[in-house]
């Protein structure tokens, strides 16, 4: 981060996730790295404490005080806005109780981010069924995001300069065809131009657009959404001067040649285009929100709750995570300076 960014000293708000699971232990281990931005848990200080306690890491907390400037914490110290958990966390063992307090950490950090109190969201697993099971209605982080900041969003996941952003996610593969719009389409695309100009600092980003049928369709033989749907759109952000190419047949586009000097992937599903990025950055991907007046990151796994607590586990995304965040955090202090 170079001095401009030190002395505005950002301050990244973190929510760890499912208590039970390995998002308190990532917290507590991101704490025992040096840092020059102030990171933020939002979380229950008695947990992470008992976390610490079973890594055998050291652990010092500071309160956390809006009413004072951000200010980096030394190694071993972290910074958490305390939240009560709903009943006492036992590592491995997920409860309906705490389902409440995931969500109070989630809602709080999207507030403060909504405040400007933070800089941006760095968050960590959810167990979604133990949520639902609790009587609470709960897709997912990006979904709730969505609905508190009142926006669309778009998914993306990036492995270093390797970026694939979805224009349908969560679906069963028999409702994308029908859930592909134009509009949908359309929507997606200038989101994802207009955030990699913004967040990214690429001014004319080239974007390669995965065709939905093999082969991009065949010309029709192998279906019509890349004739009817998709080439039409893409033809109509070009006039505007943007840089889409396709569809392309997705089994080509993922190679060397094709990404070498490609911004980002646009993939028509989930598991068009994330399994070939999840190979790619294992261990070190990381999940971005577009479309959001706010920046929010998280890492690219799940809870892990059987590793909860025994120190076996990988904190490379969760640290890609917290990175990405100062880095799109620190391209939006100078854009607007």
């Amino acid at each position: 981060m170079n001095q401009k960014l030190r002395d505005q000293q950002l301050r990244i708000a973190l929510s760890p996730g499912e208590p039970a699971g390995i998002g308190p232990d990532l917290t507590v281990m991101m704490a025992q790295q040096s840092r020059d931005f102030e990171l933020v848990a939002i979380a229950s200080s008695q947990l992470l404490r008992s976390r610490a306690e079973a890594l055998g890491l050291e652990l010092q907390i500071r309160d956390y005080d809006p009413a004072k400037k951000p200010a980096s914490d030394g190694v071993g110290t972290l910074c958490v806005l305390d939240t009560e958990l709903g009943c006492p966390a036992t590592t491995g063992e997920l409860d309906v109780r705490n389902a409440g307090y995931v969500l109070a950490c989630l809602e709080t950090a999207v507030e403060g981010c909504s405040k400007n109190n933070f800089h941006a969201l760095v968050t960590g697993p959810v167990h979604k069924a133990v949520i639902n099971d609790a009587g609470i209605p709960f897709s997912g982080h990006t979904e709730l995001i969505a609905e508190h900041t009142a926006c669309d969003p778009v998914m993306m996941l990036a492995a270093g300069d390797f970026r694939v952003a979805l224009a349908t996610t969560h679906l069963p593969l028999s409702e994308v065809a029908s859930a592909l719009t134009a509009t949908v389409l359309e929507r997606v695309c200038r989101i994802l131009h207009a955030d990699l100009q913004s967040k990214f600092n690429l001014p004319q980003p080239r974007i390669l657009v995965c065709g939905l049928n093999p082969h991009a369709g065949e010309g029709g033989h192998l279906g019509n959404e890349e004739i009817n749907t998709i080439q039409p759109v893409l033809e109509r952000l070009r006039a505007e001067g943007m840089q889409f190419e396709g569809p392309l047949p997705a089994d080509t586009l993922f190679t060397p040649t094709h990404l070498k000097d490609a911004d980002a992937v646009l993939a028509m599903f989930h598991d068009q285009g994330l399994p070939v990025l999840k190979y790619a950055g294992f261990g070190s991907a990381v999940n971005i929100t577009l479309g959001l007046p706010i920046i929010r990151t998280s890492v690219d796994h799940g809870t892990a709750i059987d590793l909860a607590g025994t120190g076996k586990i990988d904190s490379g995304s969760m640290k890609a995570a917290i990175d990405l965040a100062v880095e799109l955090a620190g391209n939006a202090s100078q854009a607007a300076t």
